[in-house]
């Protein structure tokens, strides 16, 4: 079979079938990112489905002493932040593992420590954004807040306000036009600076004698969710974009909706994974990290042991003579997946996005053979024999591809998460879907990308040996 690199477009030859798959993806697909904006929503999510799966908890399964075998499913949580599943497969794990890792983390605004404060009869928390983001996408547009709060006596308070019918907006306000003149003429970078960044949360003020304002908005957290100012220290709390996700473009082709970097991915990988319904040759490992896009760093980021220790402990109860020699030829022997986003063509942008080198909406996923910038800085770059084997099993299969790589070179570009893996000697590629809007407050996707990046996806947990 010929490679499904062509100037064709993937709906064009789309059965009917092949369409009913397609939009039932889809449309659970828009369910989960309108309903899981921060990273412990969506591993929340995730454990609920892997239940329903029969994945058991690996730390139940350590701690009973329990030996695991063939087929056996398994996921293992770590801060409520990331979620790492496995399905033992019928090869001997020192053969190695085939693993998809997507991050579920996004681009956001975080709410500092001692946030509230009043000034001039307004009440505003402060913020810290997080990730690379053009801050002025992030002005006069309605805002949920999510995250926990946990209180003095340890009990934990989840706080999620503006997606609910009944529920407020928050939001940062931007300078009117009729008054810019002097915004108008900063860089891009400067016209909304870190600092300006202030949640705008009330205006109505108590009967106390000061901060009228601020113990009125106090007041409010106290009376609905038992929590005091200095709660705040303790906290964990995240702006981020309201509204569903939902069809995008007059022939509904596209989805737009926020956090789809990389969130597509880690949805369809994970969907990838549930319906591996006969026992997988290879053992696959589905990885959902967070804190990618700050560069991977702490315990829940893929710089960390998190990934080793995961392998470790299967590998103990699988083998009744493990050692740390038979982790490294593991690992070592290993094929992963980069599954995380990366450009899509625009043609407003056409200086930026050379459509020589650059992925296209409804071409299929996306395989970026190396990211990083300019001289290639900070990427894995694959090796071709790997990228080879994808596309034998890709073609097999009629899976629909694309290359592509992170826009123009020099302009800039941005890293993932496969060189964090490749460290340890196994076989890494980048491959995801193409993003317009990447790191917006709402990015756009087409489904047909979605769609084939899902059917990528299955076809290596299942064919790459």
């Amino acid at each position: 079979m010929t490679d499904k690199i062509s100037s064709k477009i993937t709906w064009e030859n789309y059965s009917g079938e092949n369409l009913l798959e397609l939009e039932e993806l889809c449309n659970g697909y828009k369910s989960f990112i309108s309903s899981n904006k921060t990273e412990r929503e969506c591993v929340n999510y995730f454990i609920n489905e892997c239940i329903k799966h029969n994945f058991k908890d690996l730390r139940e399964v350590i701690e009973r002493g329990e030996k695991l075998k063939k087929g056996d499913r398994v996921y293992y949580s770590k801060m409520d932040k990331t979620l790492i599943l496995a399905i033992i497969g019928e090869e001997n794990l020192e053969n190695g593992f085939n693993i998809i890792g997507s991050h579920i983390d996004a681009p956001r605004v975080d709410i500092k420590q001692s946030p509230v404060y009043e000034v001039d009869g307004l009440c505003y928390f402060d913020t810290h954004y997080y990730g690379g983001i053009k801050k002025y996408h992030w002005v006069a547009r309605p805002m949920c807040l999510k995250g926990v709060v946990i209180k003095s006596n340890g009990d934990k308070v989840t706080i999620d306000i503006g997606d609910g019918e009944n529920d407020p907006y928050i939001g940062f306000s931007d300078l009117l036009p009729h008054l810019w003149k002097d915004q108008a003429m900063k860089k891009g970078v400067d016209v909304i600076e870190g600092e300006q960044l202030n949640l705008l949360v009330g205006s109505k003020p108590s009967n106390s004698e000061k901060n009228k304002v601020k113990n009125a908005i106090l007041s409010i957290l106290n009376e609905k969710y038992g929590i005091y100012e200095e709660d705040l220290i303790s906290s964990e709390l995240e702006a981020v974009p309201a509204g569903p996700a939902k069809d995008y473009g007059l022939d509904r082709s596209m989805i737009i909706g926020y956090g789809q970097d990389d969130r597509v991915c880690a949805f369809t990988s994970f969907m990838a994974m549930l319906r591996i319904n006969e026992m997988p040759k290879r053992t696959s490992v589905c990885i959902l990290v967070d804190k990618e896009e700050i560069g991977s760093t702490g315990a829940t980021g893929m710089d960390s042991k998190l990934f080793e220790n995961f392998s470790a402990e299967i590998l103990n109860c699988c083998l009744d003579n493990y050692s740390d020699l038979i982790l490294r030829r593991a690992l070592d022997r290993s094929y992963m997946l980069s599954a995380d986003v990366t450009c899509a063509y625009d043609a407003n942008f056409p200086n930026e996005t050379p459509k020589q080198s650059t992925a296209f909406f409804g071409k299929g996923v996306a395989i970026s053979k190396y990211t990083g910038s300019r001289g290639k800085s900070g990427c894995n770059d694959a090796n071709p024999e790997f990228l080879g084997k994808l596309r034998n099993i890709f073609n097999k299969e009629g899976v629909y591809y694309q290359v592509g790589e992170l826009g123009k070179v020099d302009q800039g570009g941005g890293g993932t998460i496969a060189y964090f893996l490749s460290r340890y000697g196994m076989e890494v590629v980048d491959i995801g879907v193409p993003l317009q809007n990447m790191h917006a407050p709402f990015e756009v996707a087409s489904k047909a990308d979605i769609y084939e990046a899902y059917r990528a996806y299955r076809t290596f947990y299942r064919d790459l040996v």
